[in-house]
C-alpha cells in the first residue's frame, strides 16, 4: 500500500483545510467529509490525506499542532503549514532537500512511484497531493501558477443560434399569430428552428380550434 497520501482531486483535500481553518471540529471523520459535499465516495482519501500531514490522529482527532497551525491568520499559516509539510515528507526533504519545493509533477510522479512501488496514475496523483500542500505553504512553482485554475466547463455539443425568435402562444382571444423570421444577411447561413406554443382554450368548439389553425397558416410566414 502507498505510504504517500493520493487522490483524484486534491482540491478536495485544500477545500476541506479551508473549511477546518474556519472551524475545526474536536474529531473529523469520513461523514464530516460527506456532510461538506466533497469527494465523494473517496472520503476516506481527504482523511488519510489530512492525517498523513498531521492535521488529524489514526483516530480522526484534532492534534493541538493542525488546531495551532489552522486558527493562525492568513499571512501567518504558510510558513506554519511549511513545516508541517517538510515534517510529514520528510523522507522526500531527506534526498532533495529545498529541491522538494520546485520539482515539477512528472520529478515527483517518478520519486513517489520509486518509493512506494505505485503506477503511474496513483504516482501521479500522490504528486498532485503534494503539489497542493506545498502551494498551500507559499509554494507555488512557476509551472503551477501558469496551470490554468479549475472552472467549469462548457459541454461540448451543437451550438444554438445566439437568438431565435419565438412564436408567441396562441388562444381564443388572442389576435394572429406572425413571426418574421428574417435574418441579416451575414447570418441566413445559420440553422435555426421554431418552436410555437398553442394554449387551445378547454371550452372552445372545433370552430373555435378550426379558426385557431388557420390564423396560424395565414399568417406564419418566412
Amino acid at each position: 500500500m502507498a505510504s504517500h497520501p493520493y487522490i483524484s482531486g486534491p482540491g478536495n483535500v485544500a477545500q476541506m483545510i479551508a473549511y477546518l481553518r474556519k472551524n475545526f471540529p474536536a474529531t473529523v471523520t469520513s461523514e464530516t467529509v460527506k456532510k461538506f459535499g466533497l469527494a465523494s465516495n473517496n472520503e476516506s482519501y481527504v482523511i488519510n490525506a489530512l492525517q498523513f500531514v498531521g492535521v488529524i490522529d489514526e483516530e480522526g482527532k484534532r492534534t493541538t499542532k493542525g488546531h495551532d497551525v489552522f486558527v493562525l491568520a492568513d499571512d501567518q499559516f504558510p510558513s506554519a503549514f511549511e513545516a508541517m509539510v517538510k515534517e510529514a515528507y520528510s523522507d522526500l526533504f531527506d534526498l532533495r532537500g529545498e529541491d522538494a519545493w520546485t520539482m515539477t509533477k512528472s520529478e515527483l510522479t517518478g520519486y513517489f512511484r520509486t518509493t512506494d512501488k505505485t503506477s503511474e496514475v496513483i504516482g501521479g496523483r500522490q504528486a498532485g497531493v503534494f503539489q497542493m500542500f506545498r502551494s498551500l505553504a507559499g509554494h507555488d512553482t512557476a509551472e503551477e501558477k501558469a496551470a490554468p485554475k479549475s472552472a467549469a466547463k462548457p459541454r461540448a455539443g451543437k451550438a444554438k443560434p445566439a437568438s431565435q425568435p419565438r412564436a408567441k402562444a396562441a388562444s381564443a382571444t388572442e389576435g394572429p399569430v406572425k413571426v418574421d423570421l428574417q435574418l441579416p444577411e451575414q447570418r441566413k447561413d445559420m440553422a435555426l428552428t421554431v418552436r410555437i406554443e398553442i394554449n387551445l382554450p378547454a371550452n372552445g368548439s372545433k370552430e373555435t380550434y378550426d379558426n385557431i389553425f388557420k390564423s396560424i397558416r395565414a399568417n406564419l410566414y418566412v
